[in-house]
């Protein structure tokens, strides 16, 4: 008898859900460490944790996977500093509606049908309400939220590629641990409270372990089983997500658009067809 895998969706609230306690979290020593150290720590624990479970092995690397996972880790490494750069100045789930356009464009990109276009505009309508800020008066916090959304983009696109190369959580190991080590001269400067203080020092690394360890390799899990398309837009699942733990952890509370928009987001997930990846999925 088939064993029965849970639903790609079940597996994305999952993600999402882990990868935004880390980034509340984050947000929650802000005050006494400076955004991007945590976004370096972030990226240091995930790397660590994700060494420790998948124990790359350097022998069965080609060339081509470890370049996969050198663009793969930079891309990553960048989007998770420019993402705490900017939630340090905006609302968690307005920065992550906004940056959500990154997999907009990808979506946009890879739609062939009437019904995913529907489902698109759905989901791109829901972001837009979500996303409600006033760019007049957090610019730079907008600037670094698109810088983060171009590298989303780029993880989306390049982790795919590295899903199918390798057993996802391996590549995605390997690429923190290179992302880990670009981000040092950004991060370790400013880093000094965290060695003085175990519980700062844990509550970073934690980051990496909720929104990167776990996060991030349930998401290579799910590109082994659907289209770069419909993973783009389940990816409007994350707003949602984003909004709801900005809510119950930060008090950041939603006004009613921001409900609206949820609604929408979520109908347009459910509308979308279930196509599926070509990568084949490993027994």
């Amino acid at each position: 008898m088939e064993r029965r895998r849970p639903p790609a969706e079940g597996l994305f609230a999952l993600s999402a859900l882990s990868q935004y306690i880390g980034a509340a979290i984050a947000i929650s020593v802000f005050d006494r460490v400076s955004a991007q150290t945590v976004g370096w720590l972030r990226v240091v624990g995930a790397a660590l944790a994700l060494g420790l479970v998948a124990r790359p092995d350097p022998r069965s690397w080609s060339r081509r996977r470890v370049s996969g996972a050198v663009l793969f880790g930079l891309a990553t490494a960048a989007m998770n500093v420019l993402f705490y750069l900017g939630i340090a100045r905006i609302d968690l789930g307005k920065s992550v509606a906004i940056e959500f356009i990154g997999p907009v464009a990808v979506a946009a990109a890879t739609t062939r049908s009437s019904r995913n276009a529907t489902a698109l505009v759905g989901a791109v309508a829901g972001v837009v309400l979500l996303g409600g800020v006033e760019i007049g008066r957090e610019s730079l916090g907008v600037l670094f939220i698109l810088g983060a959304s171009a590298c989303w983009a780029a993880y989306i696109v390049i982790g795919a590629r590295v899903a199918s190369v390798t057993s996802g959580v391996d590549g995605l190991a390997v690429g923190l641990a290179i992302g880990a080590v670009a981000l040092t001269p950004i991060g370790a400067p400013w880093s000094g409270p965290v060695w003085g203080s175990p519980g700062l020092l844990l509550a970073c690394l934690a980051t990496g372990v909720f929104s990167n360890a776990i996060g991030y390799g349930i998401d290579q899990h799910v590109l082994r089983r659907v289209s770069v398309r419909r993973f783009s837009v389940l990816l409007a699942l994350l707003p949602v997500t984003a909004t709801a733990v900005g809510w119950v952890a930060l008090d950041q509370r939603p006004r009613g658009l921001d409900l609206i928009g949820i609604a929408l987001v979520l109908a347009a997930v459910a509308f979308q067809e279930r196509d599926v990846a070509a990568v084949p999925i490993e027994q």
